[in-house]
């Protein structure tokens, strides 16, 4: 059933520098050439000639209309794929006009789109200088609606009161919790190397006013909050999420860093640091008491990494293919081999045992080699029971992901095992990622166990899109 709210209107949008930007004009005035010379100097697609507009939380929300998403109009090609986002909060309109119609020093202008006012300029599309007078413009109205937050202050005193028509100043926010020595310090570092700002231990009382106050709006927030913090109460943490994105309209997205017990406990005695809950007690009994004490907040995470058998690398590829601020809230798949015998990936959405296939290892010509050789994948291809597999695979996640993306799930991993880690789980999550690659989706590997039979070196993992 169609969103009764949303108003299909002719331009094009595209996200730059993280804000919407509206292209209106005639047929013909030059969005579709304006917005491939935008793509080029960095700015992602919304959508091309038609745009679906939606006012949510005092915000105008700009999204394609399902047909045409990922399509762009480039005059003497055609329409070409693109990538784009699903969405993008509009914050500034831009007109094209006839150059002689722009104005030298024009006044300061507004426009009204379904009930939300927004800056408006117009611009000759074609001016060698568009891009960077769209750039110009764009950074002067995130100015001006920074500047026009003073007025949050008066509001701090309660952050209860937030107010929705304050929305269109929120950021998206990243809550990174999970057990200690999981990696959230390493998470954190991460999140700032990719431009966020970090805070670390901030008292839940304070979540609120720092969501609000914090500036610049546009960039967006990454919080570290465990036991160790102040005031620490699961129940509150998760009223404070959904009252920051109910009412202010945040984008908030809980992060739950996991990690198997022993590793935690080695990891504590290889730093000779002290758990939070066992300063006077064995450190087992501190970890178990701890994962008892947040287990309301990973049943309530959006994503939960493991990070048992990931190097911090390996932590920052995960974190980046999830979070990369162009791609959201676009689905993002991660594809994962492993062996039983080193069980099963604790934050596998999707498991499929491969066992069935016939196994290279007791080729001796293939045993030394791993399922990314094509001769270990041709071994496995020639087995009659390969092709139906994969067929139905195909069929079955070509169903499931649209409905998953359309769900609002961000983050999907998909895990293929066999009895080593080494050659059938390896090959075939090599196989499904080039397929998922190929059909546009943003997909990266990672191979759990292939060298942990052979050595104790690190993992595989690696991104496509």
């Amino acid at each position: 059933m169609g969103r009764l709210s949303v108003t299909r209107i002719h331009g094009t949008a595209v996200a730059f520098e993280g804000m919407g930007v509206l292209l209106r004009g005639a047929s013909g005035s030059g969005k579709s050439d304006l917005a491939l010379r935008l793509v080029e100097a960095g700015a992602v697609l919304v959508a091309d000639d038609q745009v679906e507009i939606e006012c949510q939380a005092g915000r105008l929300v700009a999204s394609p209309p399902p047909t045409i998403a990922g399509r762009l109009e480039v005059r003497g090609i055609g329409i070409v794929p693109i990538d784009h986002r699903p969405s993008a909060a509009i914050r500034l309109v831009v007109d094209l006009v006839s150059p002689e119609e722009v104005e030298r020093l024009p006044m300061a202008k507004r426009v009204d789109i379904a009930g939300v006012s927004l800056p408006a300029v117009a611009m000759a599309p074609f001016e060698a200088a568009a891009v960077a007078k769209v750039r110009l413009a764009l950074r002067r109205a995130a100015a001006d609606s920074a500047a026009s937050s003073d007025e949050i202050a008066d509001h701090l005193s309660g952050s209860a009161n937030i107010r929705p028509d304050m929305a269109a100043l929120r950021r998206a926010v990243v809550l990174v919790t999970g057990l200690s020595g999981a990696g959230k310090t390493t998470a954190l570092k991460a999140f700032e190397d990719m431009g966020h700002e970090t805070v670390d231990n901030l008292p839940v009382s304070l979540l609120g006013a720092l969501v609000l106050a914090e500036a610049p709006p546009d960039r967006p927030l990454a919080i570290g909050i465990d036991v160790r913090t102040r005031d620490f109460d699961v129940a509150a943490i998760r009223r404070e999420i959904d009252r920051l994105g109910s009412e202010a309209g945040a984008d908030v997205h809980l992060l739950f860093l996991d990690c198997d017990d022993d590793v935690l406990a080695r990891r504590y005695t290889e730093t000779r640091r002290r758990h939070p809950l066992a300063p006077d007690r064995p450190l087992m009994d501190g970890i178990r008491r701890e994962r008892h004490l947040i287990a309301a907040l990973r049943d309530r995470a959006d994503t939960v990494i493991d990070t048992t058998s990931l190097t911090p690398g390996d932590m920052r590829g995960r974190l980046e293919a999830l979070l990369d601020p162009s791609l959201r809230p676009r689905l993002v798949v991660l594809v994962t081999s492993f062996a039983y015998r080193h069980g099963l990936p604790r934050d596998a959405d999707l498991v499929f045992d491969v066992r069935f296939l016939a196994n290279p290892h007791y080729d001796p010509a293939l045993r030394p080699l791993s399922g990314q050789e094509p001769a270990v994948r041709r071994h496995i291809e020639r087995d009659p029971n390969f092709r139906p597999f994969i067929d139905h695979l195909e069929a079955l996640l070509g169903f499931l992901l649209p409905r998953y993306a359309g769900e609002g799930k961000s983050y999907l991993t998909i895990a293929f095992g066999c009895t080593g880690g080494r050659h059938r789980s390896v090959a075939l999550a090599e196989m499904v990622v080039q397929w998922l690659a190929l059909s546009g989706e943003r997909v990266s590997v990672f191979h759990r166990d292939i060298d942990r039979t052979a050595n104790s070196g690190p993992a595989s993992h690696q991104e496509r899109s």
